[in-house]
């Protein structure tokens, strides 16, 4: 199936254009003030893998858009997941594809909107993993937080919903962490990606750490980690995958056209790179309400967080 959603594009950016009035000085290019052209659809995608193996499944999409919507349709890589806040919070883009922290940061600065996301094996939704090296002698999360003094705990990006957010908020409720410097394990850190986490993990360089249940079938489908070398001590509930979102001032009837066109793409080639999706399916802001709870709880819902 799937590509691996690599640590070049997960949060892990080392490339940052904040999309500001002034737009970017180095290029001499600016940025317009004001909505998005009425003519043009714009899309905004973070890219889930290398932007060479989804440019021609970003290439096709355009062309469903263009051919459903009878507009010129640009879709465009954001290297950042501030520049993207940035642009839907400005309406300077009809449709991103964000991570659902990032949205929700998003959704309560500007009232951005959830209308979509994929299924996967069928399901919309994912997993919080925090998982150990098989041969560690933990079977529980209660089994490590007796030793926690012992351990080296890594998540992924600090602004990642499954690889920080929500097991952080997990070990809090716990009472063994606060944050990567307030905390009772004997240390923390971010890895800045799921796939390094989980491969941190295999090579017992940390003794446990949070990993992306999706991304982490991935890297056992793609051999880049071998399944039998860990061992799952906790599992989140149900986390929506990562949604598609559009301005606070788009129209119901264009919000509606939107979700008709997703949801009828069957292209194998445009699905495959959003996670290896089955198919798009219609979402709102109430299928967050959980992480949006617990990013006000750990006081994420500030684009400062959204690191990359």
């Amino acid at each position: 199936m799937k590509s691996i959603k690599t640590s070049t594009f997960i949060f892990s950016l080392t490339t940052v254009c904040l999309l500001t009035a002034c737009g970017d000085e180095e290029n001499g290019q600016t940025e317009p003030e004001g909505e998005a052209d009425d003519e043009v659809l714009e899309v905004a995608v973070i890219p889930a893998q290398s932007i060479g193996e989804m440019e021609q499944g970003l290439d096709r999409l355009g062309e469903i858009l263009e051919e459903e919507t009878g507009q010129e349709v640009e879709v465009e890589h954001y290297p950042s997941y501030n520049a993207v806040v940035e642009a839907i919070n400005q309406s300077h883009i009809d449709l991103a594809y964000l991570g659902p922290l990032t949205y929700l940061i998003a959704h309560e600065e500007s009232g951005a909107e959830a209308i979509l996301t994929q299924n996967i094996d069928g399901d919309p939704y994912y997993h919080s993993y925090i998982m150990t090296h098989v041969d560690n002698p933990w079977e529980s999360l209660d089994d490590l937080i007796e030793d926690r003094e012992e351990v080296d705990f890594a998540f992924a990006s600090i602004s990642s919903t499954s690889g920080s957010l929500i097991p952080g908020t997990e070990l809090r409720d716990r009472g063994v962490f606060e944050s990567e410097n307030d905390h009772q394990f004997a240390s923390v850190q971010y890895t800045d990606s799921h796939d390094v986490s989980a491969q941190q993990i295999e090579s017992q360089n940390v003794d446990a750490g949070a990993v992306d249940s999706a991304i982490f079938n991935e890297l056992v489908n793609a051999g880049e980690v071998d399944e039998d070398n860990f061992r799952i001590i906790w599992e989140s509930e149900e986390l929506y995958q990562y949604p598609w979102v559009v301005p606070h001032d788009m129209e119901e009837e264009q919000i509606e056209e939107l979700q008709e066109i997703f949801t009828s793409i069957e292209d194998e080639e445009v699905l495959s790179i959003f996670g290896g999706a089955s198919s798009f399916v219609e979402a709102d802001d109430s299928q967050y309400e959980d992480v949006l709870e617990a990013a006000r709880d750990f006081d994420m819902l500030d684009m400062d967080v959204v690191e990359d």
